[in-house]
């Protein structure tokens, strides 16, 4: 009998796990701005995340639009490295400016001072469709937030929604972040979790353009694992459970 009810307490506890979905490791850095002609000359914040996003990960590539057409619209190829493909869908265009300066709207490209290209949206959304599943994405976002937009990220598997990411950026309703910098990145945290495509969903309050830059993408296997991984509580419940199972079979036995 007591056997049973252990058996019973060890499915319940199997089944309360296996609707357990864990999240994507995320990174999130911004600098703030208040100018729509002069553009940050250094993003400590966002740099330092992506620092650490790139961190998790070894030979991933960048897409940085210099080797872009100026005015080039979707369907856009982009350019990474390695057997992966992807293609940029929906709207914008890419655009150009003077390194060092913006658009005179607080758009410009990252890094400002050595760089001029970068993909240019009004509110709506656009989407990357990779040729494989991908583990991990990120990017920067120029001019974000200044009008009430929001961006958001959505995560598919084929034409299944896996996640969706409100990116925690400052959102006000003047243009008091004119030319702020943020980056943000995700990276799954199992294979259930993989995706082939991303969509960028972008609100406005009175009419909003947003500048994004620098997508990076990594596959599995250029996820570097962690090098002490810490059990899981569901795992550390198993482990209990089949203690206790040991320890009534002793006594039954007995």
């Amino acid at each position: 009998m007591k056997t049973k009810l252990l058996s019973t307490v060890v499915a319940t506890a199997l089944l309360g796990l296996s609707g357990t979905a864990s999240a994507y490791m995320t990174f999130f850095g911004e600098d703030l701005n208040n100018s729509a002609t002069v553009p940050l000359s250094s993003t400590p914040n966002s740099s330092a995340k992506e620092a650490n996003f790139k961190a998790q990960l070894t030979g991933v590539s960048t897409e940085t639009f210099e080797s872009q057409t100026t005015g080039a619209s979707a369907p856009l190829a982009l350019n990474f490295s390695g057997s992966l493909t992807a293609t940029l869908t929906g709207g914008g265009t890419v655009a150009a400016v003077t390194p060092g300066t913006t658009n005179g709207y607080g758009r410009y490209s990252i890094p400002s001072a050595s760089s001029s290209k970068y993909w240019e949206v009004d509110a709506g959304s656009f989407e990357i469709e990779f040729s494989g599943a991908i583990a991990a994405f990120g990017f920067y976002g120029v001019d974000v937030g200044d009008f009430g937009g929001q961006v958001s990220i959505d995560f598919y598997n084929g034409t299944s929604l896996i996640n969706s990411i409100d990116v925690p950026h400052t959102i006000v309703s003047t243009t008091s972040t004119d030319g702020s910098v943020l980056f943000f990145g995700a990276i799954a945290s199992s294979a259930a979790e993989e995706f082939t495509s991303v969509r960028f969903r972008t609100t406005y309050g009175s009419g909003d353009v947003f500048a994004f830059d620098n997508f990076t993408i990594g596959a599995r296997d250029q996820v570097i694992p962690p090098t002490n991984p810490t059990p899981i509580p569901g795992t550390l419940l198993l482990a209990g459970l089949g203690l206790a199972g040991l320890g009534a079979m002793r006594r039954r036995a007995r």
